[in-house]
């Protein structure tokens, strides 16, 4: 008897890891950072933004008493860029190692953004939060587009998707999005078939609501590792260009979601 309820449980398990099914019960302690504390908080790593480019304040926050402010100048940590790719520049908070998410699980994340309403407005490649599946050093995917992005281009707020040489827009708006602060949910579960689960709520309205494939194939021909990892980042990532460009960051979440099994 009890050989067969271990046998049950292990399939449970199996079960819960390879299906991205819809999230119920929050498991553990939710990971939080409104940035109130002098120092960013070490659940971030700062390797892709120079440290005068972050600064937690207390003059723009979306609650609390601070918020982080995130600024970007022409070649700050520059990357040259390869496959036939655009140079880029970025400022951006990396979620820690420890931290990355795995595939099959469902996440929730929450964050929020001000934009400046000076901010300047361009044609080119502006991306505010990411999502990346993680690619072993020295393989083909190493220079690869996030499977999961928040873009603003020309004016336009986007949530992207991009499997492969194939970028899908999950939605977008032209809607005055500067001078005021946007709060976002994503649940997301990444996988490499249909199971796979993106949700997205903007401001209290479900904007994305999409079931199928959401993290790229795991074989030689795309250098991704079985079972893939993904980490998340925010703040400024961009192709090279003169503008000087700062956001601001606050009421980060994310938590790991318990399975409701159908």
């Amino acid at each position: 008897m009890k050989r067969a309820l271990q046998f049950l449980l292990l399939i449970s398990i199996f079960t819960f890891l390879i299906n991205c099914s819809r999230p119920n019960l929050i498991v553990g302690i939710p990971l939080t950072d409104g940035f109130e504390n002098s120092k960013i908080s070490n659940i971030w790593e700062t390797d892709k933004i120079i440290s005068s480019d972050a600064r937690i304040q207390s003059l723009v926050f979306r609650s609390g008493h601070n918020a982080i402010q995130i600024s970007l100048h022409t070649h700050d940590k520059f990357e040259a860029g390869r496959n036939g790719n655009p140079d880029s520049e970025r400022a951006e908070l990396t979620e820690a190692k420890s931290l990355i998410s795995q595939q099959g699980k469902t996440y929730l994340h929450t964050f929020s953004i001000f934009i400046p309403k000076d901010f300047p407005i361009v044609d080119r490649r502006l991306v505010l939060a990411q999502w990346k599946q993680e690619c072993p050093w020295g393989q083909i995917c190493n220079d690869n587009s996030p499977v999961l992005a928040v873009r603003y281009v020309s004016g336009t707020l986007l949530i992207t998707q991009t499997i492969g040489s194939h970028r899908n827009i999950l939605w977008q708006s032209n809607q005055e999005y500067r001078n005021r602060w946007i709060d976002f949910r994503f649940r997301v579960c990444f996988s490499t078939n249909i199971n796979g689960k993106i949700t997205a709520i903007l401001n209290d309205s479900t904007v994305v609501d999409y079931s199928g494939q959401t993290a790229n194939n795991e074989d030689s021909s795309t250098g991704y590792q079985s079972p893939s990892r993904f980490y998340f980042k925010m703040g400024l990532y961009r192709d090279t260009m003169s503008d000087p460009m700062t956001i601001y960051l606050d009421n980060y979440s994310k938590e790991l979601l318990k399975e409701e099994q159908h």
